[in-house]
């Protein structure tokens, strides 16, 4: 770490349409140091970024690169100057090789016009090779697992010569083997001197890897530390105005009869025997590592995917679930952890996503009843607390805590009584995170029942009354919350005996 400054940005401020996104924010990031930027949803972040990268425009403030004052008005700029990004969403062009995307709108040719192949291959593979990324140059993107896509985007920042690497939220997609390899990456990075902008809502990861933090609240910046002098209730603290405890401190129901029993639930392959009961009132947590089968067996549950053989039971009756119709009509929700992609409809309104699976209700000989459908989103809008303008306003607009409301709403205003959460704060700031969990504690008063995956052992442990271990497909044991052990779960879900 060599400590020099690369990038100071000096008072700046940003407006959007009765927002004041950033106000007076002053920050330095200097070469051969990870610096994480962190915030509740709304604290300034992305614009902040955005504004270094050249995507938004500074209403004021002043920007240094180098030494030198710099004019970044559009992401060629930011480029030039060796500002980049690598963004929790894969931004490659799936139907190209990895050589090929390393050099979109800039392929090399001889003076007759030939593509030089050999040169793009061993070029690309080179700067790979130099991260230690075992991927070949000449695969199609899209053959590439979502992790080995991150590693490319990396690896072509790098190749471009960026000075200032920024990652937001990047180990969101990816299993815990996966991250250990991405932070070899950015250690490496740091050790040749780039600069690097850490944004995670995984406190436990910004203090393992980060130098120093700097702490967003409401546009404003409220503090720069070194990571050695900070611990995660210090950050959460001063992040929301609460300590850590606090975040799981729900009320838990009294549990009541059996809503949900699963016996012998198999499907060649991916899960074996598996057998389970949820209760009125009660929180479900399933736990195991990325690849156990833990959202495969939920799925099966809600119809999503098939399975070979085993029975389902709702209130004790035995039930034929072939599709995710049939589990909706039994009281069934499922709340898929890509909720951009499979619980929401993000280019269309609050409105229209509440009502989603509730328009056979609200319609008559195929006409639907506009007075209903509004007054279901403003009902749940309040209810849930959403964030938002209007109803009216588009889904892809809201923050992710904003956005898990949204689906949660569409099951409640379907009058499910069964919540399936697949890691439900995954991607959602620490505050947004509590109001979820107060939600939970919502629902079970209400009578409702909820499982819920995930693989952050602090959360499952912190809320779950009950914990399903599972390790390759099978269920390796259940522990009461009185029994909970952090090692004894992780040896569980390893397959340590």
């Amino acid at each position: 770490m060599d400590g020099k400054e690369f990038v100071r940005m000096e008072n700046i401020s940003m407006d959007f349409p009765g927002v004041k996104a950033l106000d007076n924010v002053s920050i330095q990031f200097n070469s051969g140091e990870i610096h994480a930027l962190v915030g509740e949803n709304g604290a300034g972040k992305s614009t902040l970024i955005k504004i270094l990268t050249g995507v938004y425009q500074k209403k004021s403030g002043e920007i240094y690169v180098d030494g030198e004052k710099a004019n970044i008005n559009d992401p060629i700029s930011a480029k030039k100057l060796g500002l980049s990004a690598v963004y929790q969403d894969v931004t490659l062009a799936p139907h190209l090789t990895v050589a090929e995307n390393f050099f979109l709108g800039n392929i090399p040719k001889t003076k007759l016009g030939i593509v030089k192949w050999r040169y793009m291959y061993e070029t690309t593979q080179k700067a790979l090779n130099d991260l230690n990324i075992k991927v070949n140059s000449r695969l199609i993107v899209k053959e590439l697992s979502v992790a080995q896509q991150e590693m490319v985007v990396i690896a072509k920042k790098y190749f471009d010569k960026s000075k200032l690497i920024v990652f937001d939220e990047p180990t969101a997609l990816l299993a815990n083997a996966e991250v250990n390899e991405l932070f070899k990456i950015i250690r490496k990075l740091k050790d040749e001197g780039k600069a690097i902008i850490y944004i995670s809502h995984r406190m436990e990861e910004i203090t393992g890897i980060c130098d120093i933090i700097t702490v967003l609240k409401d546009g404003k910046k409220i503090d720069t530390m070194p990571v050695c002098k900070v611990t995660e209730n210090d950050l959460v603290t001063k992040m929301v105005g609460r300590e850590i405890k606090d975040m799981y401190s729900i009320e838990h129901s009294k549990s009541g009869d059996v809503v949900l029993e699963v016996k012998n639930l198999t499907k060649k392959g991916i899960f074996e025997d598996i057998s389970f009961t949820l209760h009125k009132g009660e929180i479900l947590g399933f736990f195991g590592l990325v690849g156990s089968g833990r959202t495969d067996i939920l799925r099966a549950v809600f119809g999503a995917d098939s399975f070979d053989s085993g029975e389902v039971y709702i209130n004790g009756e035995k039930r034929n679930i072939k599709n995710p119709i049939d589990a909706i009509n039994l009281g069934i929700g499922f709340l898929p952890e890509d909720r951009k992609t499979q619980g929401l409809t993000l280019h269309t309104s609050i409105n229209e996503n509440i009502n989603l699976a509730s328009y056979r209700n609200i319609s008559k000989a195929g006409i639907l009843n506009i007075k209903e459908e509004r007054k279901n989103a403003i009902e749940y809008v309040e209810r849930l607390k959403v964030v938002t303008p209007s109803i009216r306003q588009k889904v892809i607009n809201l923050s992710g805590g904003n956005q898990q409301k949204v689906v949660l709403s569409k099951w409640l205003c379907k009058h499910s009584n069964i919540f399936i959460f697949d890691e439900p704060t995954v991607g959602i700031d620490v505050g947004a995170k509590t109001e979820i969990y107060k939600l939970f504690e919502k629902l079970l008063k209400e009578g409702n029942a909820v499982i819920m995956i995930s693989s952050y052992l602090p959360e499952i442990m912190g809320i779950a009354d009950r914990i399903i271990t599972i390790y390759k497909g099978k269920n390796t044991g259940i522990l009461q919350m009185s029994e909970y052990n952090d090692t004894e779960l992780l040896k569980r879900a390893s397959g340590i005996k």
